[in-house]
């Protein structure tokens, strides 16, 4: 039995030489996947310059409105500003380092007030209010507004950055933009509410099986009815997709086969997109799933070098026919059927790469996903060059 996909050479720079030919035909050592120094190494050089995807501009539609994100023990807020402009946070008070806004999303008013001492900071994260300001004297308020991170609107979708350079979002899908331009993005509203699943697993794992098109013909058969084997993988720069369109046949399986029926039209698409689903992911972490109906993110946080949480949530672009409200529900009953199958299989994987007997593992012709997630992650930590650990504080050793 063998998966049927279309392979296309999207190759980035920095493609494998001849002399990287064979560990880019490898997989990444398994001992990465549960080793905590090697997590330490990923929170500071793949999570720390990394962009994050905290909500969409619709989340945040007045001023005073804000979202939350915890990301490596750190809470972000993204708050709009009175003058419409969306900015981000670390959520912390510059006095005493209590939490400013609680939950993940809510409203502050005109400003955001410190519920331990009442300090009190304008939307746009200036200190302009200290009680008992004669006990500060000294102090120079200017010099103690909020904690800013970098913030980016992709495509009316807000992403954050703790630190670091590199290419913007913007630039990161370029590959990608005129595709994703297609879909209104920019008008979307949410369905629903940000979820939390946690899984047991290395992050690693949820993204591995995100790009694996190898898969799917064995594990979810459900897919396999709707697209057959048709599904395409495609790896550019920063961002691996994969796709199929939306076979003729009708599905054995209920919900699959009333998808396929009453999928209405979508007028703004051209007709190549209007049965066609497709998958983006964009590095490190983030997933989006992208359908006639809804778009979705996925986003993988790690907790532990075994534990992972996933945020995902959906998008819609208004629409009241009863047809898309059927399939937008459809759509959520499939595809949580296939986040069940991963579930299991990711969990069958960190389980199997506890075993002494596993290193690493050979990658097929057309596994252009994992060889290039596999690529950067070494360039990034080249411990992961190595299919044993090395000795303890390896880390800590480099940094000094």
């Amino acid at each position: 039995m063998t998966t049927q996909v279309r392979m296309y050479d999207g190759a980035p720079a920095g493609s494998p030489t001849a002399e990287t030919l064979d560990e880019d035909r490898l997989s990444l050592p398994a001992w990465i996947y549960q080793d905590a120094e090697f997590l330490e190494a990923e929170r500071e050089l793949v999570f720390r310059p990394s962009w994050q995807i905290v909500c969409h501009l619709s989340d945040i539609p007045r001023a005073g409105d804000y979202h939350t994100l915890d990301f490596l023990g750190e809470t972000i807020c993204v708050i709009r500003g009175q003058d419409g402009v969306p900015r981000g946070f670390f959520n912390v008070c510059r006095h005493r380092a209590a939490r400013l806004l609680d939950g993940s999303s809510g409203h502050c008013g005109s400003r955001v007030v410190c519920p331990y001492h009442a300090w009190t900071y304008s939307l746009n994260g200036d200190l302009i209010g200290v009680p008992e300001r004669q006990e500060f004297s000294h102090m120079d308020l200017r010099r103690h507004g909020l904690a800013a991170v970098d913030l980016e609107v992709y495509r009316g979708f807000v992403f954050i950055r703790l630190g670091g350079n590199g290419p913007t979002v913007a630039e990161m899908m370029a590959p990608y933009d005129n595709e994703l331009a297609l879909y209104r993005l920019e008008d979307m509203v949410p369905l629903g509410r940000v979820t939390l699943r946690e899984r047991a697993v290395n992050w690693k794992n949820v993204g591995d099986n995100y790009s694996d098109a190898l898969h799917i013909r064995v594990a979810h058969p459900g897919l396999t009815r709707l697209f057959g084997q048709g599904y395409g993988v495609q790896s550019r720069g920063w961002v691996d997709k994969m796709w199929g369109a939306l076979v003729e046949t009708p599905s054995a399986n209920l919900s699959e086969r009333l998808y396929q029926k009453y999928l209405p039209d979508v007028e703004h698409l051209p007709p190549e997109r209007k049965r066609l689903w497709s998958y983006y992911k964009l590095w490190p972490n983030i997933a989006f799933d992208v359908y006639p109906d809804q778009f979705d993110f996925m986003q993988s946080i790690p907790l532990s070098p075994t534990r992972t949480i996933i945020r995902e949530i959906a998008y819609v672009l208004p629409d009241s026919r009863r047809e898309m409200r059927a399939v937008r529900y459809l759509n959520w009953r499939i595809n949580r059927k296939v986040s069940l199958e991963d579930k299991a299989l990711i969990e069958r994987v960190q389980h199997g790469m506890a075993s002494r007997s596993y290193t690493v593992g050979p990658l097929g012709d057309s596994e252009v996903s994992l060889k290039s997630f596999g690529r950067r992650v070494r360039d990034l930590i080249p411990e992961a060059r190595l299919n044993t650990r090395p000795g303890a504080g390896w880390f800590r050793r480099s940094n000094i």
